[in-house]
């Protein structure tokens, strides 16, 4: 998870270039999250990494045409910029939701602290509280951040702060809508793996069944708020997300977000990338999940990111990283993810897919093997749990290792 070369950290038999034994589950997720990392953009001082905008809900488009751009942008970057705003998801509503946000995280630090995280990733996280890189990071991650789970009859199911008590019903269907984005682009991710049948992902999502779906927002003061951020100090530790997919709504001008590509430098991810500026709002972030990627064998990429103080901001308060002159870490920067979990009862068997057994067979023929092709057979719900039980010590009694979310 730290600045490293690409074999940094692998399994010993991944860097000999074979897996002549099965992997563990730890050594599978060390993998994961190094294999995507055939990116962007290469060099000691790179650029804003250039991730493909793709239109999902242009008039008269080709829905094969579509998927395929889909498929090839996950498999080659991990991230994909989605234009979608005002058709799957009103821009009014993505705006009323960051609103809401703000509202949130002025609440009393009493009435936030009462709803505090719990083993069910629901809940208020406080500033250093998560870190999402212990290897690397000296001190928790510098943001705030509200998980919401379920919602039934336009109520939450968790405890929630009394200033947005109000506006239940306006989450819950921000959160719906979010969900039913996500499985049309898992729809379409069926269609361009050829999956049989190309609904296999969408069923496995269902929205009426248990799962690790979490909608959450997040709140990274400005650093002039706080002092005690050192030199090499980032907003979130690098990490790799959890589950199929991961949708990112930004405001423009809050920059921060950084992917990292082979060569161990890290890359700004623009909110606005170029060609969208004179939109009525910034695109869609897309990237693939750990789970994704496990579920197909690697071919979909899960990519290493993180959320950074930039040095030239630190020294001199301007904007950070090439491409990205209008945008700065300076101010406060609120954003919104969605994690998408596929139901937890689904077993992550590999999907029923030509192409993935393509890919699965391209490796073997290279020697090099395929480290997702022996594995133990988890479900989606055990997964998570693996996952959550190393990011949030405190709450599982110190077990297991710290990952991202």
């Amino acid at each position: 998870m730290c600045d490293c070369q690409l074999n940094e950290g692998l399994p010993t038999a991944a860097r000999k270039g074979g897996f002549s034994s099965v992997l563990s589950w730890k050594e599978l997720s060390q993998l994961a999250q190094k294999l995507p990392e055939r990116l962007i953009v290469g060099g000691a001082m790179p650029e804003a990494a250039a991730i493909p905008i793709i239109d999902i809900s242009a008039e008269g488009a080709d829905q094969k045409q579509t998927a395929k751009s889909l498929v090839d942008a996950a498999a080659e970057y991990g991230f994909i910029y989605i234009k979608s705003m005002g058709l799957d998801l009103p821009i009014e509503q993505v705006q009323n939701a960051f609103d809401l946000s703000r509202k949130l995280f002025d609440s009393p630090l009493d009435e936030k602290a009462r709803c505090k995280i719990q083993k069910n990733n629901q809940g208020w996280v406080g500033m250093h509280t998560e870190t999402l890189d212990p290897k690397t990071q000296r001190v928790g991650d510098f943001k705030e951040g509200f998980n919401f789970g379920t919602f039934k009859n336009g109520k939450a199911t968790q405890p929630i702060p009394p200033s947005i008590e109000p506006h239940q019903a306006e989450l819950a269907a921000f959160r719906e809508a979010c969900h039913n984005l996500c499985r049309k682009l898992l729809h379409l991710f069926g269609i361009g793996l050829e999956v049989n049948p190309p609904d296999f992902f969408t069923r496995a999502h269902s929205p009426t069944e248990p799962s690790g779906s979490i909608l959450r927002f997040l709140y990274y003061p400005p650093p002039s708020a706080t002092p005690d951020v050192h030199a090499g100090d980032v907003r979130a530790g690098a990490h790799s997300d959890y589950g199929s997919v991961t949708l990112l709504f930004r405001l423009r001008g809050q920059a921060g977000l950084e992917i990292r590509t082979p060569s161990g430098a890290w890359a700004p991810v623009p909110v606005c990338p170029p060609g969208t500026e004179d939109d009525a709002a910034p695109p869609v972030l897309v990237n693939i999940g750990d789970l994704l990627s496990y579920w197909t064998n690697g071919l979909l990429r899960s990519t290493v990111h993180r959320v950074a103080f930039s040095e030239q901001h630190q020294q001199q308060g301007e904007s950070t990283g090439v491409g990205t002159q209008s945008e700065s870490t300076a101010d406060p920067r609120y954003s919104i993810v969605y994690f998408c979990h596929p139901a937890d009862t689904a077993p992550l068997d590999p999907v029923p897919s030509e192409r993935v057994a393509r890919f699965e067979g391209g490796l073997a023929g290279a020697n090099q093997g395929n480290p997702y092709a022996e594995r133990k057979v988890l479900t989606a719900g055990e997964h998570l749990q693996m996952r959550l039980q190393a990011s949030y010590l405190q709450l599982y009694g110190g077990e297991g290792k710290k990952e991202g979310v």
